[in-house]
């Protein structure tokens, strides 16, 4: 077994995990804005109450850019005390198991190739809309990391007057158009026309996104995760119309492109780390 860590700054997700199966998960409020000790301190407890003779390991899919070697990540989205810390070190000396740590968007794809909607595959993207945009890959059944995670950051890619991240997330809906994505995505389910043309360009722009994949990577599936993933009925039709003008469309019909219906993929994929 393995414990398996999905690190927020909004929660902090700790789970026991045998195999495919989450066996039981521990979730709190991540003391964000807290020192970073504070933040560590809280970690520990969650693994301990979990910890027993047969965990193996511990996996850690963190939202910043990490040294996975080391085991260093640097300057956690959401925490800001998390500045650098030795995670790997940290928990190796007060647990005496493995650990390995890892973007979380790495795990998210991890968890999607081996568990979910991607199996069978070897070349993968993993996307996380949410809050941001993540990027996971898979180039021939392993996972593509670059220097300190940094690959499969398409969200920063320019398009339009900013980058894809500003036009494919919640920003989308919060800052250009005024309200949340699950409003929204509440009054097109009840036919607010208003509604529905915001997911319309939504798609548009999510068809663009994923054209962008498929020029760089051009994999076998684009598994889509996060919570924009479960409004994919609303911007599903727009994204695959944008997707008409790619110059390669035999590329586009080998290339599944699906959400995640995997629960706790991520942290499924932070379990496959170690």
């Amino acid at each position: 077994m393995k414990i398996a860590i999905d690190l927020g700054g909004t929660n902090m997700r700790v789970g026991l995990v045998d195999g495919a199966t989450v066996v039981k998960t521990i979730i709190k409020p991540c003391p964000a804005e807290e020192a970073e000790a504070v933040v560590t301190n809280q970690l520990k407890q969650q693994i301990a109450e979990l910890m027993c003779a047969e965990v193996t390991g511990i996996g850690v899919g963190v939202p910043s850019v990490v040294d996975c070697h080391q085991g260093i990540v640097y300057n956690v989205a959401n925490i800001p005390s998390w500045k650098e810390v030795h995670l790997k070190e940290l928990l190796e000396n007060e647990f005496g198991v493995p650990v390995a740590v890892n973007n979380d968007a790495n795990c998210f794809a991890l968890g999607a190739w081996r568990y979910g909607e991607g199996q069978g595959t070897s070349d993968l993207v993993g996307l996380t809309m949410g809050t941001g945009i993540g990027a996971g890959i898979i180039i021939g059944g392993k996972l593509y990391n670059g220097v300190n995670t940094g690959a499969g950051e398409i969200g920063s890619l320019p398009f339009k007057d900013g980058d894809y991240e500003f036009y494919c997330s919640s920003r989308f809906f919060s800052q250009l158009h005024g309200d949340t994505g699950a409003n929204f995505s509440k009054r097109a389910l009840a036919g607010d026309k208003q509604a529905l043309t915001v997911w319309q360009k939504f798609g548009e722009n999510v068809g663009e996104l994923i054209k962008a994949v498929l020029f760089t990577y051009a994999p076998e599936a684009i598994i889509i995760g996060g919570g924009i993933a479960n409004a994919f009925p609303l911007y599903e039709k727009a994204m695959r119309q944008s997707l008409l003008s790619f110059p390669y469309p035999a590329n586009v019909a080998a290339t599944t492109i699906a959400p995640s219906t995997l629960a706790n993929a991520a942290m499924l994929g932070a379990s496959l780390l170690v």
